[in-house]
């Protein structure tokens, strides 16, 4: 059994190595499709970066949905109209959603929007909020980006993602366990926290064919963060005192209620800012159902406020029929 107690050099080294290690995940190829696609989307604008993640990454399909965050300087850089930029500076993220011709087809994405300040504070750890972190302690990939400061920006931010991930899996994990335990286990509070509509199986989704790189990752974060831990095989120990367990436990209890109060107060946000967000409903029921959804310009700006009209549109089309 061995014992990690860091020292500062210590720290310093697992730190060297968590940064090395998320900088080779940003900077592995994608499809030329996805880069493509990014490249049409920002046209003339210069945000700081484009980041690619999510399920598309994971299982690339031209035909479904890509996801994206675009990183900002500042909020004013991406074209947006006023109300929907002020809810971007109280509750971010906005989200759009695009559809661009590349190669032949069409490529479907969303697309949020956050400033590098925001990123900075929903990756810190005082922060209430999990959807980012959550996030982008999972592999990633820098698709555009401005300027090597602003690769260097963008960086920090996920390494600190990384770092709040690694400390709440100490805390929500299991007393002693393997990595996939405390990555399961944090992965399972998170989708909590969200009211995420998934099955017990998708937080092992996001571990499969990563499994040495969130095995890699753990202690050297524990490390880099000063967390004692044992080890003795696969398994881990983490050292935390009565005192940090009872303090983090009480932080999370506060984090995934008002995980559930954000993503209620994002949805009724959508109502007015998530632009496409019509065609976005209007493609899904295409898919799984083949009903063509007409869509008026109220409807496009609004989908959420025309939600009941829409649904009443299906009911015409025949869709609940089908599934009677």
């Amino acid at each position: 059994m061995i014992m990690s107690q860091s020292s500062p050099t210590d720290r310093t080294a697992a730190a060297g190595r968590v940064a090395h290690l998320l900088a080779h995940d940003l900077v592995q190829p994608v499809a030329p499709f996805v880069t493509q696609f990014v490249t049409r989307l920002l046209g003339d604008a210069r945000p700081l970066g484009v980041i690619f993640y999510g399920s598309a990454l994971r299982a690339p399909d031209p035909d479904g949905i890509l996801d994206f965050y675009v990183i900002v300087e500042h909020l004013e850089d991406w074209t947006s109209g006023y109300l929907s930029r002020e809810a971007n500076r109280i509750l971010p993220p906005n989200v759009e959603y695009h559809e661009l011709p590349i190669g032949g087809r069409t490529i479907r994405a969303k697309v949020a929007i956050l400033s590098i300040a925001q990123f900075r504070r929903m990756t810190g750890r005082a922060t209430l909020d999990t959807t980012v972190w959550a996030r982008f302690c999972q592999p990633v990939r820098l698709v555009w980006v401005r300027e090597p400061d602003a690769a260097d920006a963008i960086l920090a931010c996920i390494i600190r993602a990384v770092g709040q991930a690694g400390r709440w899996a100490a805390a929500l994990g299991p007393a002693q366990g393997t990595a996939d335990d405390y990555w399961l286990a944090l992965f399972a509070h998170t989708y909590g926290a969200e009211l995420r509509v998934e099955n017990g199986r998708r937080p092992r989704s996001l571990l499969q064919g990563q499994e040495a790189r969130y095995r890699r990752l753990l202690p050297d974060v524990w490390r880099a963060d000063g967390l004692p831990f044992r080890s003795e095989g696969d398994q881990l120990t983490p050292q935390l005192t009565p005192e940090l367990r009872r303090k983090m436990y009480e932080g999370w209890w506060l984090r995934g209620r008002l995980g559930r109060v954000l993503n209620v107060s994002r949805l009724f946000k959508g109502a007015f800012t998530f632009e496409g967000g019509a065609r976005y409903i209007a493609w899904k029921i295409r898919r799984h159902s083949g009903i063509e959804l007409p869509l008026g310009p109220f409807s496009e700006r609004h989908p959420l406020v025309c939600l009941p009209y829409l649904l009443w549109k299906l009911r015409q089309a025949g869709f609940f029929r089908r599934r009677g």
